[in-house]
């Protein structure tokens, strides 16, 4: 049997993604300013010419991959709210959840790199700013969902609070980079969740939903 021709749309495709998976494994590697185009192709097995048929820029990579990190990290926080169970299990896994995240963001460095790179390209600030946009959209909106669910009252409005719950982990993340010295895992899960568990879980509630807050740091 003939191996199947591909069409060259599909062709297309398909180096695209080997591209993509290269510079994604370069980027985490040796970071984003020290690899160069010629690195990623020669990693592809591809050509200049096949890159910058398919990327104008290192940046619009770049821009990819992080808009590519950001989905996968908001289908993650979807499928929580999909899982059956009572509002206040969801409650606890989503405190869970938001402990978790600050060590597993693998591409976090590459946002600092990204943010950094933005101070002095406005077209890619803007490109940056708006993933950040849509995130903050997504969490603030998850937010409402769970506190009318459990019939909490928003102690800010819920932009102020997704701001708060975002700035918070990536601080610690970037604490952690910075110096893992600085303080044990325990103590910023610690940190985090107390955070977490304050905000969504501030108001009188039933028993079951107070027992889930104090008990979620037990879902790492």
């Amino acid at each position: 049997m003939k191996p199947e021709r591909l069409s060259h749309a599909r062709r297309k495709e398909q180096t695209r993604e080997r591209l993509y998976g290269a510079a994604r494994t370069m980027f985490l590697g040796k970071g984003f300013a020290a690899t160069s185009v010629e690195d990623i192709v020669e990693a592809a097995g591809y050509t200049r010419g096949a890159f910058y048929s398919n990327f104008r820029s290192k940046q619009e990579l770049l821009t990819e991959l992080l808009r590519r990190d950001a989905e996968a990290a908001h289908a993650d926080l979807r499928a929580i709210f999909e899982e059956a169970g009572t509002p206040e299990q969801a409650t606890a896994r989503v405190i869970a959840r938001f402990v978790r995240s600050w060590r597993e963001r693998e591409c976090f460095p590459l946002w600092v790199e990204a943010y950094l790179l933005a101070r002095h390209d406005s077209a890619f600030q803007e490109r940056i700013h708006a993933l950040r946009r849509e995130k903050l959209l997504q969490v603030g909106a998850h937010i409402q969902t769970l506190l009318t669910q459990n019939d909490n009252a928003l102690p800010l409005r819920s932009d102020a609070l997704a701001l708060g719950f975002v700035s918070l982990c990536e601080g610690m993340q970037l604490l952690s980079l910075c110096n893992s010295q600085s303080a044990s895992d325990h103590t910023n899960q610690t940190v985090l969740a107390e955070f977490a568990s304050s905000v969504l879980c501030r108001q009188p509630m039933e028993k079951s939903t107070a027992d889930a807050c104090r008990t979620s740091a037990a879902w790492w």
